[in-house]
């Protein structure tokens, strides 16, 4: 009895023992867990606010860094401008050649304005105060320096084939058949028409600076040539002279061939009565321009010709079709 007793004391004993041990291993855990909650806490709150400075911290390096980054890139690309400028020498020259240009037009200007400068106010001191607007142009003309071009000077013709520009010469064969024979009998000389239809349109009349016998609808249309030459450039109109118009024969090496001239719708022309070379390709510089007003009108240029004849303006085919239309001829 007393041995079961003193057993279960024991027992007893043990069991407290044993509880209180798992108590204290108890506490002890939740201590350490409460420790390394303590420390993971610490550790995020320190992550957190690693990670609100860290803007801050990455602009305050490109903030040092920037001075750095700028002094090289300037470096480098001053090396290679000075590279560059080494190796295109011939573009400095092509640089120094327009700046010497530009000089020079400064120069002329110069001179221009000086020139301008010394015209009397209102275009002429002699001038009357009541004179057109024209008159005054005339005035100033004749007074500035260059103003009267060589218009006989002989140039070449450019682009000389094509300078008709799809216009088509009415040809012998084409006029015979739209307005018969201007004569029948023909020679090498000039002789008077003798077809009465073509003769009663035949006029003679003195057409700007020059006199002409063409046909009365080729007088029209040269008269309106001349009078857009005369306003655009009068000088150049006062030049004008003539080496004939009507001429009734037949071609020089033929045996019955008419020309435009046989029929009064070709007229020769030429500056200050000078008369140019025939097929050596050039021509007047005052037959150049006029070439253009007689293109307007319908007029084939003898400079485009296979065997050049610069001085010969003639009816075009498109023209002579057109008055034939109208009733003209």
């Amino acid at each position: 009895m007393v041995r079961r007793q003193l057993f279960l004391s024991n027992a007893c004993f043990l069991v407290a023992f044993d509880f209180a041990s798992n108590e204290e291993q108890i506490v002890s855990d939740k201590r350490v867990y409460l420790r390394f909650a303590s420390d993971l806490n610490e550790m995020g709150f320190v992550q957190r606010s690693f990670m609100r400075v860290l803007p801050a911290i990455i602009v305050f390096f490109g903030l040092l860094l920037a001075p750095a980054v700028w002094i090289g890139l300037t470096w480098l690309l001053s090396e290679e401008d000075f590279q560059g400028a080494a190796v295109d020498s011939t573009a400095r020259i092509e640089i120094e050649m327009l700046r010497q240009q530009i000089e020079d037009l400064q120069l002329r200007l110069s001179d221009v304005q000086n020139e301008v400068a010394r015209l009397p106010i209102g275009g002429s001191a002699g001038l009357a105060p009541n004179a057109s607007s024209a008159e005054a142009e005339r005035e100033i003309w004749d007074q500035t320096e260059g103003a009267d071009l060589d218009y006989a000077q002989v140039v070449l013709i450019a682009d000389r084939l094509n300078v008709n520009r799809g216009l088509q010469v009415t040809g012998g064969k084409y006029l015979t058949e739209k307005l018969g024979r201007p004569r029948e009998d023909l020679n090498d000389n000039c002789q008077p028409m003798t077809n009465p239809d073509l003769k009663e349109k035949l006029v003679t009349e003195q057409v700007g600076p020059i006199r002409v016998s063409m046909l009365r609808p080729a007088i029209e249309s040269l008269k309106v040539v001349f009078e857009n030459i005369r306003r655009a450039d009068p000088d150049l109109y006062n030049r004008i002279n003539t080496a004939g118009a009507l001429c009734v024969r037949r071609i020089r090496g033929t045996t019955n061939s008419l020309s435009t001239h046989s029929y009064g719708l070709a007229v020769d022309l030429n500056i200050d009565g000078k008369l140019d070379n025939f097929t050596d390709g050039k021509t007047q510089l005052g037959l150049t321009i006029m070439a253009d007003f007689f293109f307007d009108e319908g007029w084939v240029w003898g400079a485009g010709f296979r065997r050049e004849d610069s001085m010969h303006f003639e009816i075009s085919r498109r023209q002579l079709d057109s008055w034939i239309a109208e009733g003209r001829l």
